[in-house]
């Protein structure tokens, strides 16, 4: 299986899996089977292009996000205070920052 359908398939089902979707649940937002979601998670087929622009409108994401062509993942931040937005940058850069430290950690030993 092509590596990018293998990334296009996990991400479909993470981002349904995050939002608390069964199968059944996302099949029917789009108005499709379940049948279908099934083969997009398994890398048996890809949705059409209406259905990525769908699927990222529902997921809050970006196409090239869907499709691997960027890595980076949005977040809608509507209706939050100012407040709430800064401890989620705060979080994510304490993330990066974990993260770096490890990485030093591990190239030191």
């Amino acid at each position: 299986m092509d590596k990018n359908m293998h990334n296009f398939s996990d991400r479909i089902k993470n981002l349904r899996e995050m939002a608390g979707f069964t199968q059944a649940d996302l099949a029917k937002k789009l108005n499709i089977t379940r049948s279908s979601v099934n083969a997009w998670e398994m890398g048996l087929s890809v949705p059409s292009t209406p259905f990525v622009v769908e699927l990222s409108h529902l997921f809050n994401v970006t196409t090239d996000f869907l499709l691997g062509v960027e890595r980076n993942l949005t977040i809608t931040t509507e209706g939050l205070t100012e407040n709430e937005i800064s401890v989620l940058i705060n979080t994510v850069q304490c993330f990066h920052a974990i993260r770096q430290s490890c990485s030093t950690v591990i190239q030191n030993n």
